[in-house]
């Protein structure tokens, strides 16, 4: 299969490359593609080199499937062109994810929607994805009326600006290079992405409205408030939940547990229980702290942490690839 990366010199272009790699997709011929500036560059890929193309001239060599992550921009401009061409698309930007037409996918909750026809497909935003993939069983079972939904993001999610940043501040106390308004190391702030008249950011918003539709429930009322703190490693999430119908505690531990692509770590004697630098580089999210909220009746509480990079963007964009090749979805 012939396959398109395009960000490939970028933070998730690269992680995009080494799910690839690891999971075995079937790629015999890579197109990495990025910016006018970045072409001519080299790639290595299962121990080959290839030379880093534009988007025109990836089009040009009928690709598959494109995996995108190059920012909203970049998308909007050329993610149909790659779908006139009979591309699939596969977006991890935030161009496509609330358009109506186009469906916004993590595979295990709600792939079995797309079919054949969808060819430009959106990967959820990271904070999102790590959510739902732990809300949806629990919707199944119990039916979810209200989350309520704190985060405290990785500087990763912002990119290697913000990481630099991070790294700076730590080694020297301060950084030239600012990723951020304020100082990021021992420090926590407040907002994450532009805030829009409603008092919200955009990250929050993104993550109200894509929970519902990624869930296929407008009813689920959703409230966040998204944090940036100073790690690697993944996003970390803390969830309240309230049920339509009673629940068991240890019913939901065994749903979760027995949930594909959910680890859970539950133990308080042993004061286990998920953290980012135990989430990097893993495709799994991590659930824990799971206790019923004593403050109101059908309510729970837990703590979830996934790496943003891996199921949180990389491995989910990959993953909608498996899925659609499995099912026939691709050409």
């Amino acid at each position: 299969m012939k396959v398109a990366v395009v960000g490939s010199t970028g933070l998730v272009g690269s992680e995009m490359l080494q799910v690839l790699e690891e999971r075995n997709f079937p790629v015999t011929e890579l197109v990495p593609v990025a910016s006018e500036k970045s072409a001519g560059k080299k790639i290595q890929f299962k121990g080959n080199e290839y030379t880093v193309v534009t988007p025109q001239q990836a089009i040009a060599l009928k690709p598959d499937v494109a995996f995108f992550s190059a920012g909203g921009d970049t998308s909007k401009e050329w993610a149909p062109k790659f779908a006139e061409a009979g591309i699939t698309v596969v977006d991890n930007s935030s161009a496509w994810r609330m358009d109506p037409t186009k469906k916004l996918v993590v595979p295990e909750i709600n792939g079995s929607t797309l079919t054949k026809e969808d060819k430009i497909i959106a990967n959820p935003n990271c904070s999102t994805i790590q959510m739902v993939v732990v809300l949806n069983p629990l919707h199944l079972k119990y039916k979810i009326n209200r989350v309520v939904v704190s985060t405290y993001q990785s500087v990763t999610g912002t990119g290697k600006k913000a990481v630099d940043q991070l790294m700076n501040e730590r080694a020297t106390g301060s950084s030239d290079e600012m990723a951020y308004k304020y100082k990021i190391d021992l420090n926590v702030i407040p907002q994450i992405d532009v805030f829009l008249e409603n008092g919200y950011t955009k990250e929050e918003m993104k993550m109200i409205k894509e929970t519902c539709k990624i869930m296929q429930d407008d009813s689920i009322k959703v409230t966040a408030t998204t944090v940036r703190i100073p790690v690697m490693g993944g996003h970390s999430e803390s969830v309240n939940i309230e049920f339509e119908n009673e629940f068991d505690v240890k019913e939901v531990i065994d749903i979760l547990s027995k949930t594909e692509g959910i680890i859970v770590e539950n133990d308080d004697a042993n004061q286990i229980y998920p953290m980012p630098m135990n989430a990097h580089k893993k495709d799994e999210v991590f659930v824990g702290r799971i206790r019923r909220d004593e403050s109101q009746p059908k309510t729970l509480n837990l703590w979830i942490v996934a790496d943003n990079l891996r199921k949180g963007a990389a491995t989910n964009t990959i993953q909608i690839g498996e899925f659609l090749m499995k099912n026939g979805l691709l050409g």
